[in-house]
């Protein structure tokens, strides 16, 4: 069983407790819990491919507010946000809060769901429209725990008891997804789609329906959440950065770094923070 790891600053008085149970890989990929005051009272978010269920615990002004994106406003107490598709700027509640998160891989989604994921691409939503009762279940579960490991292997629990009578994600559009993921997004569509032997329609209604976008756009999100990771693995020129990313040229990256996150790549680099999924906005 994975264990649960903590970082904690005493100095700005917080504490992230992070989980990645490994019965769930390739379903979510971690449940924490963050408490204390945030360290960026402002965040940009940008696609990583993934899908975010956020619970608010405490009083209702305690909520994070969505300043860009969809919709703008403050969140509902426990809310799911799809597939990213743009960049989107959430605001912190002043002073301390308390949040737990699962982070879900597409193939987790659908099944937690039991939707097309499409009608949440892009979207903030309170999770009661999408789970009715089992929204309120999981967040009464995780305010009664006793401590933030608690608080994590509840949600877990959770999560596990929906997966076992969730739907399963088409195997082809599994195996699609997969190879996009193995080549970091940098994949000819065509190619995979006669490699697997599907069509067209088939692949794309599916990708749709079962990751959020189409394969093309899902492939553009892979390769640029890669090219992230490569960037900040240390000084390397942006045009080899580029061909090695699968980008046409250095302008290529660039476009998709301004369409994606709203920055320069540069800019990019420079608003990164160790270990973080946002930037510091």
């Amino acid at each position: 069983m994975a264990a649960i790891t903590r970082s904690t600053d005493l100095d700005a008085g917080w504490t992230l407790t992070d989980w990645r149970p490994r019965e769930f890989d390739g379903l979510v990929e971690s449940i924490w819990f963050f408490s204390g005051a945030t360290p960026q009272r402002r965040e940009r978010h940008f696609p990583t491919g993934t899908l975010d269920l956020i619970v608010h615990l405490g009083s209702s002004s305690d909520r994070y507010r969505i300043v860009q994106g969809n919709p703008p406003g403050p969140c509902a107490m426990v809310s799911v946000g799809g597939l990213l598709v743009a960049p989107m700027v959430i605001e912190a509640p002043p002073g301390c809060c308390r949040v737990l998160g699962i982070r879900l891989l597409p193939a987790g989604a659908f099944s937690l769901f039991g939707r097309p994921l499409s009608e949440l691409t892009d979207q903030t939503v309170d999770l009661r429209l999408v789970l009715g009762a089992a929204a309120d279940e999981l967040a009464e579960r995780c305010e009664e725990a006793a401590s933030a490991d608690e608080r994590v292997r509840v949600a877990g629990e959770w999560v596990r008891d929906r997966l076992v009578r969730g739907r399963q994600t088409d195997s082809c559009i599994a195996r699609a997804a997969s190879e996009i993921e193995r080549a970091g997004g940098a994949v000819g569509i065509s190619a995979l789609r006669q490699r697997l032997g599907v069509s067209k329609a088939r692949l794309v209604a599916g990708f749709i329906e079962q990751i959020g976008v189409t394969p093309k756009r899902f492939a553009r999100i892979v390769r640029f959440r890669s090219a992230t990771a490569a960037l900040r693995q240390g000084p390397r020129s942006l045009a080899q950065l580029a061909l090695a990313c699968g980008y046409y040229d250095q302008p290529h990256m660039n476009a998709e770094f301004r369409e994606l996150s709203g920055l320069t790549p540069r800019e990019f680099l420079s608003a990164t923070r160790p270990h973080a999924i946002s930037l510091a906005e």
